[in-house]
């Protein structure tokens, strides 16, 4: 059964792997640039530095607040050098730019990411023009989703109003503050084993798949 969005004026995106499929490789190019940024920076052996950056993500919610926790570490160098990759993967998407752009409403992406990288995979999947606003990392003041602060932020710089707000995510625990605070919330994949709970409200395999229907078409 469809969720009823007749009532939402803000459709908000996850970037990484929601607005584009996980199988085009982004994230894994991330992750072997913040590889090799742990290991640099708490001079531990692979194996064991990739333990450590696991249990940042988990408690911090970004490796890069984990390693601000408990080392010093350069914030713009990391995010720098971790989002400096080739995005040849990455596929330009018609169909989804159509259906972005059909939504009623205003239209936001919230990520955890830099804001140069949201940029250079928002024009690259081509999306560029089709957002009200984009809150990446540096708008947080670097304290990730899925911290609640982050989500109220969010709202007031863009004067959003959470009960008429749906937030798309392929994290499940980034959906658990967007719920608390009203908004309808749609996990986007599998969710990658991590838990789950009543405070998603739709599951998707596919994004574009899942807008396909709420996307307006212009009857003129």
């Amino acid at each position: 059964m469809r969720l009823d969005l007749s009532h939402i004026d803000a459709w908000v995106f996850d970037l990484d792997d929601t607005l584009y499929p996980p199988e085009q490789g982004v994230m894994r190019l991330v992750q072997a640039r913040i590889n090799a940024f742990m290991v640099d920076a708490v001079g531990l052996p692979a194996e064991d530095a990739m333990v450590l950056q696991k249990q940042f993500l988990n408690e911090h919610g970004t490796t890069l607040a984990g390693l601000m926790a408990n080392y010093a570490v350069d914030p713009e160098k990391f995010l720098r050098e971790v989002h400096d990759i080739p995005l040849d993967t990455l596929e330009p998407s018609p169909r989804m730019a159509k259906a972005v752009a059909a939504l009623p409403g205003r239209k936001f992406v919230l990520t955890n990411g830099a804001r140069c990288h949201a940029g250079r995979v928002i024009d690259r999947i081509g999306l560029t023009g089709l957002f009200d606003g984009v809150f990446a990392i540096e708008d947080m003041d670097l304290t990730p989703k899925p911290a609640p602060s982050t989500f109220r932020h969010f709202v007031e710089r863009f004067h959003i109003d959470p009960k008429r707000a749906v937030f798309f995510e392929d994290t499940p625990k980034n959906l658990q503050p967007a719920k608390a605070m009203g908004m309808t919330t749609v996990l986007i994949g599998d969710g990658r084993g991590l838990p789950t709970g009543d405070w998603i409200d739709a599951a998707a395999p596919d994004l574009l798949d899942f807008l396909q229907p709420y996307a307006l078409k212009d009857a003129a």
